[in-house]
């Protein structure tokens, strides 16, 4: 049975102690918490009075309950008042040296039976542990900001924590309204061993000019609807935060991911911090604010003029091609599609209407738009009936070979000046291109899935590719209501290039038994605020097309530690490929 904690005492009244205060005293426990000096104290103080009135004017607390709150806390400046505290959470800056004595002074004070628990996020809690007398009773509550409303703490075990002491924190973190994952104690824990190696990424991916800033936020939040993007996300935590929590998560693992990608040490040498400074990778109205302005970084994009199109041609018969065919009709463009038979054509027609039918009925569509839908749509089985198209779309398999045949053959179809366009996620380009006489009208325009729905594409020229062409599609992807995106040809472009080594990062921490699948999602859906973890985000995309997007990444950029997982190789192999076949990383057979 879990031990009940009555009184827990609190170092460090920040903006994150301040929080784990007020979550500990709304539950009904009596809070110490401790401060250097009177100045903290009163900015602690400062802290619980704008949470508190802030939830007040939310309607989440009553002013009853906040005065109850305030009667449960008390502060001061002198550790001794700890003395009879059942459970200590230090919440003082990421120093190993200062949390260290700190530890060793509330040993020699606390109780026997008292806990220990370190509030670090990055730290090793292990090494916090061995320098005190009672290893076993010390454990890492890696809570996430603003403490009273995020629902996750991260309950870090050491390989000498007490199983007893770890069901007791466990417990504790459930009875105060929050959602405890268990993991292994190295670098980052759960959320940030995985966040961070996918923000650096982000930031070598701008560091490197191949997308800009804002494409590479836009990609992240249309593509993979995370509520902020990367480079964003960089500037509310703070530079100088990112670079000092690499700095110990690369100390711990030497993995080259997370050495801070050199243009984050030029940020946090320059003063320029994120939002707290006023200017980070992005530039903000004042210090503090969120608001971003202008400030003559942002990319312009191509100068040239589009091409008129008027007419554009879709090959492929898959729900993918059937989505772009309906949304170019709908945007006012005439499509033919081109498929292998009159079965196929007949298919098509009636998956298309079949989504048309459905946005009228949502209100998302009038008869009237439906009807000139329809009439702007054409179904051919030949090629030739391509030949006066504007622009084509590709959208096959996804087999380089069958690609570069197919590109081939319009080459010779297609009336000068037509723009050729592969909505490869993750194939090369230029090999479409140089199937061709016409290197400089191929760019790829990687849609997403349904086509009708997501907001983003990926548009990618190559080296040879024309201004006027990228322009031209640019221009298309604006009228028919998506938000284009700007990468250069390489594996991934931007969503795959950063979203699956984060994927593979967290089989690897299941494959080391760091943490469960359920541990692990909680991590990243409850304390970052993405929409699935990910194992329920593998599990629906396939872990076959996992697998192989992570290969090409792999083969691209040899990074040793993009190679793919083991654990992930035996579950393609073993046929597990998520909940199209019934079972991945979790059993959906009895769902």
């Amino acid at each position: 049975m879990a031990r009940q904690f009555s009184k827990v005492g609190v170092v460090g009244l920040g903006t994150m102690g301040a929080g784990i205060a007020e979550v500990l005293a709304r539950s009904g426990l009596d809070v110490v918490g401790i401060e250097a000096d009177e100045a903290g104290l009163e900015r602690g103080r400062n802290h619980l009075t704008a949470s508190t009135s802030r939830a007040v004017r939310r309607g989440k607390l009553t002013e009853q309950e906040v005065g109850d709150i305030f009667a449960r806390i008390s502060t001061g400046t002198d550790l001794t008042t700890l003395s009879d505290c059942e459970l200590v959470i230090e919440a003082i800056p990421e120093r190993m040296e200062q949390k260290q004595q700190l530890f060793a002074e509330l040993d020699a004070l606390l109780p026997p039976d008292a806990v220990l628990a370190t509030n670090t996020s990055a730290l090793s809690v292990t090494e916090l542990a061995t320098g005190t007398r009672r290893p076993s009773q010390v454990v890492g509550l890696h809570w996430f900001n603003p403490a009273p409303v995020m629902g996750l703490v991260e309950v870090v075990r050491t390989v000498v924590t007490d199983p007893q002491v770890l069901e007791d924190a466990r417990a504790l973190v459930e009875r105060v309204g929050k959602t405890p994952a268990i993991a292994g104690d190295r670098a980052g824990f759960i959320a940030n061993a995985l966040l961070f190696g996918y923000l650096n990424n982000a930031l070598r991916m701008y560091e490197n000019r191949y997308a800009s800033r804002e494409d590479i936020d836009a990609a992240m939040r249309l593509g993979t609807g995370h509520a902020m993007g990367p480079l964003a996300l960089l500037d509310l935590i703070g530079l100088d935060s990112a670079y000092e929590i690499l700095e110990t998560m690369y100390a711990q693992t030497r993995d080259h991911r997370h050495a801070p990608a050199p243009l984050l040490k030029q940020y946090v040498t320059a003063g320029l911090l994120g939002r707290k400074s006023g200017r980070g990778i992005y530039t903000y109205a004042a210090p503090d604010s969120p608001e971003v302005v202008p400030d003559g970084v942002a990319a312009t994009g191509p100068p040239a003029s589009a091409r008129a199109v008027r007419r554009i041609g879709v090959i492929g018969t898959g729900t993918m091609a059937s989505g772009i065919v309906e949304v170019c009709a709908r945007s006012g463009y005439d499509v033919v599609f081109r498929a292998r038979g009159e079965d196929k054509v007949a298919a098509v027609r009636a998956r298309v209407e079949g989504s048309l039918a459905k946005a009228v009925q949502r209100g998302k569509a009038t008869e009237q738009d439906a009807a000139g839908a329809r009439g702007r749509i054409s179904g051919t089985t030949t090629l030739d009936d391509l030949a006066d198209c504007d622009l084509v779309i590709e959208a096959v398999v996804e087999d380089l070979a069958v690609k570069k045949a197919l590109f081939s053959a319009l080459d010779e179809v297609l009336k000068p000046g037509a723009v050729l366009a592969t909505t490869t996620s993750s194939l090369p380009v230029i090999e479409c291109a140089k199937a061709t006489s016409r290197p400089q009208e191929v760019v790829g325009m990687h849609w997403f899935n349904p086509a009708t729905v997501m907001k983003l594409v990926e548009v990618v020229p190559t080296v040879t590719t024309a201004d006027d062409v990228v322009a031209t599609v640019l221009e298309v992807c604006r009228t028919s209501g998506k938000h284009p995106v700007l990468c250069g040809d390489r594996a991934g472009f931007i969503v795959n290039a950063l979203l699956f080594p984060y994927l593979n990062d967290a089989v690897k921490m299941l494959e080391a038994r760091y943490a469960s699948t359920d541990d692990i999602d909680l991590a990243m859906t409850r304390g970052c605020g993405h929409p699935m973890g990910p194992f329920a985000l593998m599990d629906v995309v396939g872990l076959d097309v996992t697998l192989a997007i992570q290969r090409t990444l792999f083969d691209e950029f040899r990074e040793p530690g993009d190679a793919p997982a083991p654990m992930l190789e035996h579950l393609v192999r073993a046929g597990y490929l998520g909940r199209k076949t019934g079972r991945g990383f979790r059993d959906y057979s009895s769902a």
